[in-house]
């Protein structure tokens, strides 16, 4: 009988392409929640035989272009060391984003339009070990009020065949502090177009990576082909002569967005969108007060990479 429970995850960034690191415990383990795997997506192909009588072919189906889907929640915390990345870092590398690391101090995602990197993923189910090379996906960075803030991944990687080995080492977490529930406590920045101290009810990003697998005679990879990132911010609704969002909707300018997550050093995540552009509004209510649904995009400069940063301090 194997148990539900009884499920845990491996990580760690591929040196090449589809070159398994051989993720171990305690050092590549993570903490996550609401793993979701699709041990086989594939084409299915049956030979279109004429065999002198009706039904299925007698040649059995190939399954073409075999890979795997797995998709996950992680708490949205720091490493409990400024400077030092979190344990899920090749997870975000993995969504095509960059990793600068500056000793003792910070550690900054931003997006990257080439050399993506690529992960191995060790989903090991109670006995089975599904192991999953040249991992690539996209993430969602999600914020509730009264919740715990997380980030959710959706990967697809190379298939493996499943085995019964064992991990190596202990299932010890490291670099992963504990989440903080999203309150007036630990949000302690909630900027969003440029309107300060704002009453943010929920607030999402998204990476919003168009994901895809390719085979070859050659090769199969899975790849990142455009990012387009954007989410949603429901706002208690401000008094409109302080702050407008219907005429910051209907202008084309941006403003900046920042939500800081956070006031101990090793555990603050700040969510950045510098170039915020408001895509409508919409109304709503919470237990009796109205608020603003504003769904929004991450815009770019000309320069750029840089609709977007997560920097964990």
């Amino acid at each position: 009988m194997a148990l539900a429970r009884k499920t845990w995850l491996l990580a760690k960034i591929e040196s090449s392409y589809n070159s398994d690191p051989t993720p171990v415990g305690g050092s590549n383990a993570i903490q996550v929640s609401s793993i979701e795997l699709t041990p086989i997506e594939a084409d299915s192909v049956q030979a279109p035989t004429l065999q002198g009588f009706l039904g299925n072919s007698t040649r059995g189906t190939i399954l073409a272009g075999k890979r795997v889907g797995v998709s996950f929640d992680v708490e949205l915390s720091g490493s409990s060391a400024a400077g030092t990345a979190p344990a899920y870092g090749p997870l975000l590398k993995s969504c095509g984003l960059s990793e600068t690391v500056v000793s003792s101090t910070s550690v900054t995602y931003a997006p990257v339009s080439a050399s993506f990197s690529s992960s191995t993923i060790y989903c090991f189910y109670d006995g089975t070990r599904h192991k999953i090379t040249g991992c690539r996906g996209t993430v969602s960075f999600n914020l509730v009020a009264g919740q715990f803030a997380s980030a959710s991944f959706q990967f697809i990687g190379n298939y493996v065949a499943p085995d019964g080995t064992a991990m190596s080492g202990t299932f010890t977490v490291a670099n992963q502090a504990a989440a903080l529930e999203v309150n007036d406590t630990n949000i302690t920045t909630a900027t969003f177009h440029g309107a300060t101290s704002q009453r943010l009810e929920s607030f999402d990003l998204a990476l919003n990576n168009e994901v895809s697998f390719k085979e070859t005679m050659s090769s199969q990879e899975v790849l990142i082909t455009n990012r387009a990132p954007g989410g949603t911010a429901v706002i208690e609704e401000p008094a409109i002569g302080t702050t407008d969002y219907f005429a910051k909707a209907v202008a084309t300018a941006t403003g900046n967005t920042s939500v800081v997550l956070g006031a101990s050093a090793g555990n603050i995540v700040t969510i950045n969108a510098a170039q915020t552009d408001i895509a409508g509004v919409s109304r709503g209510e919470t237990n009796g007060v109205n608020h603003l649904s504003i769904p929004y995009l991450a815009l770019p400069t000309t320069a750029g990479n840089n609709e977007t940063s997560i920097v964990y301090t």
